[in-house]
């Protein structure tokens, strides 16, 4: 009998089987730009469980799996017994009879724990406030395009220690890159995530952690959850905003990636994401190339 894998955070996946899916991800997209189908997973449904809003997640998965030759089901919780207080555990239970793999996106990582501990299929992790592994793989995959191996590299994140940081010490310790960290007081990352890692240091000021970097990071000062505390937390990172003058003092070949949606104008100056060093947009678009290795790799 085949064994369920997960894939709820970076360490679910050994280095060698990230590096993989990279590489598998390159190869989709060249099937796709060269116009090859490539249909494994004909008859598979994925479920899609959206607590919070999404839009490159969504579409990737559901795009991805269709391409795969898949079906998706997007269910939000005002369309499903979730929303009237139906168990998780019992929501697990009855999708794992139905569909063959299920991805989740939710506020609660404890949610996600336990949906996957009760579901007797595949379960990815689509975002929740601790990880978000799907955009790292993007991310990685972005990078070796433009600049080759991401191993021994300077990365640098800039702004709030959250699900993205988090996910960018997990992606240091298991791809081998330094990471420096500048994050306001009080924002800083979970020790939990730092106590692991050897690769990953906080400094003190966004240019301490951007000077020589080659990839430089950063996301939104209010994450999904947090728009209540959206003046106070402009004024805490106003000092961590990233913006072109920021970035000269980064390496030459630097390139800035941002996991979207962007607040311009907070996190980023109202023109870098136009910036010639800026990687966004086709950072988005390998979300498409890397959920489907990921999909590939889980059920194919």
């Amino acid at each position: 009998m085949t064994v369920k894998r997960d894939f709820l955070s970076l360490l679910d996946c050994t280095a060698d089987e990230l590096d993989g899916l990279v590489q598998r991800a390159k190869a989709l997209k060249a099937l796709q730009r060269d116009g090859r189908l490539h249909r494994p997973l004909e008859g598979r449904t994925l479920a899609m469980i959206f607590q919070q809003h999404s839009t490159r997640t969504r579409v990737a998965f559901e795009t991805g799996m269709t391409q795969l030759g898949g079906h998706a089901v997007v269910l939000a919780p005002e369309d499903t017994q979730l929303g009237r207080g139906e168990p998780i555990e019992d929501t697990a239970r009855v999708l794992s009879e139905m569909v063959d793999i299920v991805t989740i996106r939710t506020g609660s990582h404890e949610d996600l724990i336990r949906f996957a501990s009760s579901a007797s299929i595949p379960v990815i992790n689509a975002m929740t406030s601790r990880c978000h592994p799907c955009q790292l793989l993007a991310d990685v995959l972005t990078f070796e395009e433009l600049r080759g191996p991401l191993a021994g590299r300077t990365v640098a994140f800039v702004g709030d220690g959250y699900n993205m940081c988090h996910s960018y010490i997990n992606a240091a310790r298991q791809w081998g890159f330094r990471l420096k960290i500048a994050c306001p007081e009080g924002y800083r990352p979970d020790p939990e995530f730092l106590s692991g890692s050897n690769e990953a240091t906080l400094v003190e000021s966004a240019r301490e952690a951007v000077e020589g970097a080659e990839l430089v990071v950063t996301d939104v000062w209010s994450s999904i959850g947090h728009e209540e505390e959206a003046a106070r937390r402009r004024e805490a990172f106003a000092p961590f905003q990233v913006t072109e003058t920021l970035l000269d003092q980064a390496a030459d070949d630097v390139v800035f990636m941002h996991c979207l949606p962007a607040h311009r104008g907070e996190e980023v100056s109202d023109t870098l994401l136009d910036d010639p060093r800026s990687a966004v947009w086709q950072e988005a678009g390998n979300r498409l190339h890397s959920q489907k290795a990921l999909l590939e790799f889980l059920l194919a």
